[in-house]
């Protein structure tokens, strides 16, 4: 099966609203090639790389994101992606430097596209969560809790700051008889970490129905399924699910829209965990999310990024 390689270049603070246009039109992989990931885990000695592409280490300014596309989908979808991109590219102006987004396509063969693909993978630490590809071999230590992700996923390089910064904060809120509920759940790491880590219940929701499909599939490789339900649903639309902690890795502008119906869903002392935002949005954020008698407890910061912990 032949694809299409589908790269556009933009930056470390808009790659990840790339890779999410792409995950809407391919289940086929969204990989993302950030330099400045390497040349932190190497100065950090965080850890030994092992899987990554040379070509990436020869980058020095663009953050290259690539999909694959079947090359018979090719001509319809391709222009969907573009045409994502250039209002990504309007919306974003007065807010955040997302790039050129300069895009290029080559072909590919599928078995040469899969061994491209893993070189962008490598196990990821968060805190005391590895996040691992379930093909690497990974040799855990004490106290360190697994959460195996399927091929099919999209965690490439570039998928790290808002993420770690939710697992971070979580680990501070969780206790054993937590339920927690995943707003916009992706491949499910959230929600699968909260278990992992020792919560009772992880409900997690996503509108997207491929994504809604890989955070199931990602909970049975990691042997929590019977803990884990994800619904195929526009953000919260239960009010009988009830969370000691919420969590929701997404853009400032949907936390903004999603502040309102937070309350009916958020039980009285718990703990939502919001990422995904920056510094020229924090205000917006807070400011809405305050307005439903909810208390800033924490704020953190990595990189570009900001996560906040409020108390309801």
């Amino acid at each position: 099966m032949k694809f299409i390689e589908y790269t556009v270049h933009t930056t470390t603070e808009g790659s990840e609203l790339v890779a999410d246009i792409m995950w809407r039109y391919t289940s086929y992989g969204v990989a993302i090639s950030d330099i400045k990931d390497v040349i932190a885990l190497q100065e950090n000695k965080v850890m030994y790389w092992d899987y990554i592409d040379e070509d990436v280490l020869k980058e020095r300014g663009d953050v290259l994101v690539k999909a694959f596309v079947p090359l018979d989908e090719a001509d319809k979808i391709l222009p969907k992606i573009r045409a994502d991109l250039e209002e990504l590219q309007k919306n974003s102006q007065d807010f955040l430097c997302v790039g050129t987004l300069e895009t290029s396509r080559r072909e590919v063969e599928g078995d040469d596209w899969i061994e491209i693909w893993k070189k962008h993978f490598r196990p990821i630490h968060l805190g005391n969560i590895v996040v691992c590809p379930e093909w690497i071999d990974y040799k855990k230590s004490a106290g360190e809790k697994i959460v195996k992700l399927d091929s099919n996923m999209a965690f490439g390089t570039g998928e790290h700051e808002t993420t770690a910064m939710c697992v971070k904060l979580l680990q501070e809120y969780l206790t054993p008889e937590s339920v927690c509920i995943d707003v916009g759940c992706g491949s499910g790491i959230l929600g699968i970490s909260a278990v992992k880590l020792g919560a009772k219940l992880a409900y997690l929701t996503d509108i997207d129905y491929v994504a809604v499909e890989s955070a199931k599939h990602n909970a049975q490789i990691n042997g929590v399924e019977n803990k884990v339900v994800v619904a195929h649903s526009n953000l919260l639309e239960d009010a009988n699910i009830k969370g000691d902690i919420m969590l929701a890795n997404i853009t400032a502008e949907i936390l903004v829209g999603l502040a309102p119906s937070i309350p009916k869903n958020l039980k009285k002392g718990g703990a939502l965990i919001l990422s995904g935002i920056i510094e020229s949005r924090l205000n917006m954020v807070i400011d809405a999310f305050t307005a439903q008698n909810l208390t800033l407890d924490k704020k953190i910061k990595e990189g570009e990024w900001i996560a906040l912990a409020f108390k309801s």
